[in-house]
Order: C-alpha cells, then sequence, then structure tokens
C-alpha cells in the first residue's frame, strides 16, 4: 500500500501521522481499529490475522527484516 493511502487512513483514525516510519503508524491505526499491534512481526509468513488489511504488505516487510537480519549482525562485529 502507498504510504499516501496509509496516511489517509490515519487521518481518518485520527492518527497525527507526521514523520513516523510507515510500521509505526500502520501500527498505530491497528491500535486504533482494535486490532493487534502486530504489523512487520511475522515470520516465515505465518500470521493468524486472516482479515488483516496489511497482511501483504507486513509479510513482505517482515521477509526484509529476515533478510537484512543477518547482515546487520555482521556489520555490528
Amino acid at each position: 500500500m502507498e504510504m499516501k493511502e496509509i496516511h489517509a487512513i490515519a487521518k481518518k483514525c485520527g492518527i497525527p501521522a507526521g514523520r513516523m516510519k510507515k510500521a509505526e503508524i500502520i501500527r498505530a491505526i491497528q491500535r486504533a481499529e482494535g486490532n493487534f499491534d502486530c504489523y512487520g512481526t511475522a515470520t516465515e509468513e505465518v500470521c493468524d490475522q486472516e482479515g488483516c488489511r496489511w497482511r501483504e504488505d507486513c509479510f513482505f516487510d517482515s521477509t526484509e527484516e529476515e533478510i537484512l537480519e543477518p547482515y546487520m549482525e555482521a556489520t555490528r562485529a
């Protein structure tokens, strides 16, 4: 989902997104809608929130984080 759309949803929920990162905005929206604020935490595309509007983006961002994680660990050493 495009950031423009995410900001529009946040605005409808009364969330002042401002300079928040994508995951922070989405988690705030999830909380405002009474859902788990779990965006980006799915591992190996496992999630029991079948009706979540963020599901596809979440899996993509979670997978991207898993790919970056080993690299990030190597650069810290």
